[in-house]
This record gives structure tokens, C-alpha cells and sequence, in this order.
């Protein structure tokens, strides 16, 4: 059902060249994510719990990526990053190595919709990371995303993924706003 679903809204091959074998779960307050349901960004403010399958004596990094940016019919900004956590221990994320901070969804107005998309890496072993830690509101390096390279570059291996999809709601300038930014048009 996860490598159907990932392969029917073309995360295959957009981002990932295989599809994930495990689902992973992820809760938020008022909405769950269950393989390409849609969710209004007003109920995806805050950071999700996440868990998924995992060896005790491993670590894990959690990558959430919007590869439609600004928009799915002209993604030229090629993923933006929401979240990224390296070595967490076993599925206990809330004890990873922050590199992005969460930030929810915050699709341009008639951007129609994007994929959010949760993707769990099993790692090599413990990692040094060298990529810059951006907190919430922080844009930095998120708009230059790239999935494959980032995995490549850290020998990581696919192991469960979720996502959802979402578009514009009333909550997206507020979100832009502690960016500190103007979304870019959507070409639709």
C-alpha cells in the first residue's frame, strides 16, 4: 500500500527513485497523515509525532520535504525542506540531532496542491553533519533541497515514509510572515 501509494502521486520518481516498504506514522494535535490525504496547513502548525519501525542499536534521520515549490505544475525551486533530524536514536526523534527546525505547511495562494512528504533513512552509523542548523524561522538553505543528493552524500537508506497534501488556507500569511518572507507567485 506505501510503495503504491508513493508511486500513484509521483513521489516516484520525483524524489525518490524507490518507494519506502514500511509506513511511517505521523499525528499531529488535530490530523493524522495517511498516504496522500489532504490536510489544512492550519492543522499542521505543529511539529508531528513521528514513529516507524526501527533497531534499538541504530539511527535514523527524518527528512520533511515539499517537492512542489512554488507550485506542482512549476516546481523550479526544486524541494523545500520543513524538517530535517539526524541521529536519532532507535524512533525516538525527540532525541535526533536537529538541523531544520519544523516549520508547517505554507503553500503560495493558487499553488493548488503540494506534497508534504515524511521520509525515514536507517544511517551508517552515528553522522557529523555539516549542514548549517536553521531554526524555525529561518529560510537558509531550505528552498535548495535536494533529497537524493542529501541521502547520497550520508549513504542512507530508505526505510518507511508517510506524507500528505495540502493547499492554501487562511494560516498560510502567518506562517510566511515569521519566515520573514513573501511567497513567490504560483504559476498556474
Amino acid at each position: 500500500m506505501t510503495s503504491q501509494a508513493f508511486t500513484e502521486h509521483q513521489i516516484v520518481p520525483d524524489v525518490i527513485d524507490q518507494p519506502p516498504t514500511q509506513t511511517a506514522t505521523v499525528t499531529y494535535p488535530k490530523a493524522k497523515v495517511n498516504l496522500g490525504n489532504e490536510i489544512g496547513p492550519v492543522n499542521v502548525r505543529q511539529q508531528p509525532q513521528v514513529t516507524y519501525p526501527a533497531e534499538k542499536n541504530a539511527y535514523y534521520t527524518l527528512i520533511m520535504t515539499d517537492p512542489d515549490a512554488p507550485s506542482r505544475t512549476s516546481p523550479d525551486r526544486k524541494e523545500a525542506r520543513h524538517w530535517l533530524v539526524g541521529n536519532i536514536p532507535g524512533s525516538d526523534v525527540s532525541k535526533g540531532q536537529v538541523i531544520s527546525a519544523y516549520i508547517g505547511s505554507g503553500p503560495p495562494q493558487g499553488s493548488g496542491l503540494h506534497r508534504y512528504i515524511f521520509l525515514i533513512y536507517q544511517q551508517p552509523g552515528k553522522i557529523t553533519f555539516d549542514e548549517k542548523h536553521e531554526s524555525e524561522t529561518e529560510m537558509g538553505e531550505r528552498m535548495s533541497f535536494v533529497v537524493r543528493k542529501f541521502t547520497e552524500k550520508y549513504k542512507l537508506v530508505l526505510k518507511a515514509g508517510n506524507f500528505y497534501q495540502a493547499q492554501y488556507d487562511d494560516s498560510v500569511p502567518e506562517l510566511h510572515k515569521q519566515l520573514g518572507f513573501t511567497a513567490p507567485a504560483a504559476d498556474v
